[in-house]
């Protein structure tokens, strides 16, 4: 098998995947083998030569000074592993379901955008006959508000699980402009609140993300790896009104985005399975 097989077996699989890992425990984009083998517990050596033989593949790119980062491969795997995500017609399906098991609540998914700094982006939504900007959400609002993860229920539920590296950039990061009074301005009160986040699987919130409007999400996660979120937004909400039913709904619609192992269908593709 040559110089890339000289390792051998499921301990060096097992080594390279912790290479791997650590690039996204590590703050910056570029490392050398003595940073890495900090992080992995590995030896230089080892380290250098897993680097070196995924540059041959593609997985991490070689830059100067003996840095290296994740490469286009890396990529190429993630994309790859979207290609099985629930088409449109299965996700629509979804939110309208938990519109309708909420009384009519704002259904949204939300992805995890790593482009432009760790944000989130709306995908989809279910709002039934309501007009958004009537209700003051505007095309802005959804564009520029949504998208920190800092803000509401729907990003701290995906903050909650990103690695500590990522999580401290969002913590870095001012309030965005426009948002409620329940927004978590102290980042050790906004801490513990993911703690719980992790705790319970849900994140709720009291005029977080705007005045007059209360959130309730759960992460869409798949095998471990956090995806983005399932929200619901109601008016006039206070945080122990929030009915066990429709939290139990929340997570529900989060699990149907959720593969049902890693070969079967999407646990998505059985609308109104609550």
């Amino acid at each position: 098998m040559g110089k890339r097989g000289t390792l051998g077996g499921s301990a060096h699989a097992d080594r390279v995947f912790r290479v791997q890992r650590a690039f996204t425990e590590v703050e910056g984009q570029m490392h050398g083998p003595g940073e890495l083998a900090e992080v992995t517990g590995l030896d230089d050596s080892t380290v250098h030569r897993i680097l070196q033989s995924g540059v041959y593949d593609g997985i991490f790119a070689r830059e100067g000074h003996g840095l290296y980062r994740l490469g286009a491969g890396a990529a190429r795997l993630g994309l790859k592993s979207l290609a099985h995500a629930p088409n449109e017609r299965v996700v629509h399906a979804v939110l309208e379901d938990l519109h309708a098991a909420t009384d009519g609540g704002l259904a949204f998914l939300f992805a995890l955008a790593p482009f432009g700094g760790a944000g989130k982006q709306c995908l989809d939504m279910a709002v039934g006959a309501s007009d958004l900007s009537e209700l003051g959400i505007t095309h802005k609002t959804l564009m520029e508000l949504c998208r920190s993860l800092r803000t509401g229920a729907a990003g701290r539920a995906i903050l909650a699980y990103l690695p500590k590296v990522i999580q401290g950039r969002v913590l870095a990061e001012p309030d965005p402009d426009g948002a409620g009074p329940g927004a978590y301005r102290d980042n050790e009160r906004l801490l513990a609140s993911l703690e719980s986040v992790r705790k319970d699987g849900i994140a709720v919130d009291v005029e977080e993300w705007s005045a007059g409007w209360s959130g309730c999400a759960a992460p869409v996660r798949w095998d471990g790896l956090i995806m983005g979120s399932v929200a619901v937004l109601k008016p006039g909400y206070d945080v122990s009104a929030w009915p066990g039913a429709a939290v139990h709904a929340v997570k529900q619609a989060a699990a149907r985005f959720t593969p049902a192992d890693d070969d079967g269908p999407w646990s998505a593709e059985a609308p109104g399975s609550y």
